[in-house]
């Protein structure tokens, strides 16, 4: 029999507050995470500050795996104390690299698979189980030539149930919004089978509780040989995140690891192909430009796509995430964003509309028309928001003009739109992202930066995108 996969599925991760200091207690956990997540062998006693081997080797391995800046160490940075206090998926053997094969590269020497389902969870419907059981594994079979067939007798090659705490397998369940479940790789007797803890709220399509169909679309990846990805965007990146079953598309990381062991689907249509795999926006990417730019309470913000990266004072590792991982009312593929520090709030911006949050949380009576702002009905979208500290003002970017919107008294100023080449030299192109940091303003062109003194409107420099945005690949 070979190694179980855990799989402790996480709501949203948001943000904790971490004491800088680390205490006896941040070592016990953190010891305790890299046993239960990255095989780190029975120490007696904390060990982390003293980065003694292997606490100090599984923590790089940590950092490494979910692209922080490698020490080795916990009190570098707090980054990694922000990462391990997230829930999260368990761990397979191995990790590092973006789409993995279980560690010994386990996979079904054959097309058909069998699946049964032995039993129901309390929480749904029998035909919504059944609805996301097959859903689950069409999405593996849209791009492989495997071929699932369901039985309700005898013994298939996925057995699929649901149980808690000790369910028969030597691999106890741990209560509510720990581990969700667990699967087998693909081998005789338990191989490929998937267990669903039972102590979970399961829902059909509401985010309420854990979606079974993305539970498990994730188990059903390990069930036929994959492991975990450190590609965010991925499927198999352990960390649990909702969507919607109708609109799920497999994302390219996922792709690439499951063709990597049976290939791709060849009866897929070469003129009607289906929806484009979605790929993570890269930050090494030369040719990256960026859809918005924003600080949030010291940290600054960086959208494309459905994702941001956050860059922290206390560390120049940004770090990577979905959007709805963060705020998950929030809008994707924005087109500007800004922090406004007279309501501490950051506000995202799409089509016509504006969504405002505080913290984490949706602002009550948003999203609103962009038109509340007091910008002109014909406006369909802006390109950019800035937000400049001094004055209070809020610059909206419209093609080549931009308006000037008064945060306290809620007005748009008379006198606008301007040409924004009028007040920011040299800036004859489409604004596609602005912001302030440490008293500049940055306005952002495609691919590159224009650093501004916003009193005197002087270009002090262009840059590219990451003299802010710092390359994550290790």
């Amino acid at each position: 029999m070979k190694t179980l996969i855990l799989l402790c599925l996480a709501v949203a991760a948001y943000c904790v507050p971490i004491p800088q200091e680390v205490t006896v207690e941040d070592e016990y956990f953190a010891e305790s995470y890299l046993k239960n997540f990255f095989n780190l062998t029975e120490e007696t006693g904390p060990t982390i500050r003293r980065g003694i081997s292997p606490v100090s080797k599984k923590l790089s391995e940590m950092q490494r795996f979910f692209g922080l800046k490698i020490t080795g160490t916990l009190t570098a940075d707090l980054a990694t104390r922000e990462k391990m206090k997230k829930p999260r998926f368990g761990v397979s053997r191995h990790q590092c690299c973006q789409f993995l094969h279980i560690w010994n590269n386990p996979k079904w020497e054959k097309n058909s698979l069998t699946y049964m389902i032995e039993n129901y969870t309390p929480d749904m419907s029998t035909s919504e189980v059944d609805d996301s059981i097959e859903k689950a594994l069409q999405v593996w079979a849209d791009v492989t030539p495997l071929r699932f067939t369901r039985i309700y007798s005898g013994t298939a090659d996925i057995m699929i149930s649901f149980g808690s705490k000790s369910h028969g397998d030597f691999y106890p369940f741990d209560g509510p919004d720990g581990i969700l479940a667990h699967a087998f790789a693909p081998a005789p007797g338990l191989g490929g089978d998937a267990h669903f803890d039972e102590d979970e709220t399961f829902t059909f399509r509401s985010n309420t509780g854990y979606v079974l169909f993305m539970v498990a679309a994730h188990e059903f990846g390990h069930s036929l040989g994959l492991s975990h990805s450190n590609d965010p965007g991925a499927l198999m990146y352990p960390v649990y995140t909702y969507s919607n079953p109708d609109t799920f598309v497999l994302p390219r990381d996922d792709v690439n690891g499951i063709q990597s062991l049976y290939g791709p689907n060849p009866d897929k249509d070469p003129v009607q192909p289906g929806p484009e795999p979605p790929t993570t926006p890269n930050s090494c990417d030369s040719a990256l430009v960026l859809d918005a730019v924003s600080t949030l309470r010291g940290e600054m913000i960086f959208f494309k796509d459905s994702f941001f990266w956050r860059s922290y004072p206390q560390s120049t590792t940004p770090q990577q995430s979905l959007i709805t991982n963060f705020w998950p009312n929030a809008p994707i593929n924005i087109d500007a964003a800004y922090e406004s520090q007279y309501s501490d709030n950051i506000l995202l911006f799409k089509g016509r509309r504006v969504w405002a949050f505080s913290g984490y949380d949706l602002v009550r009576g948003y999203p609103k028309s962009i038109s509340s702002f007091g910008l002109p009905e014909s406006v369909s979208k802006i390109d950019a928001a800035l937000y400049d500290v001094e004055s209070g003002k809020t610059l909206f970017f419209v093609g080549s003009s931009y308006y000037s919107y008064d945060e306290a008294k809620k007005t748009m100023d008379q006198g606008f739109p301007k040409r924004s080449d009028e007040t920011f030299t040299g800036l004859t192109s489409k604004v596609t992202a602005a912001f302030q940091y440490k008293g500049y303003t940055y306005i952002n062109r495609g691919q590159h930066m224009l650093k501004y003194n916003l009193r005197t409107g002087s270009l002090l420099r262009v840059l590219r995108t990451s003299y802010l945005l710092q390359c994550t690949n290790f």
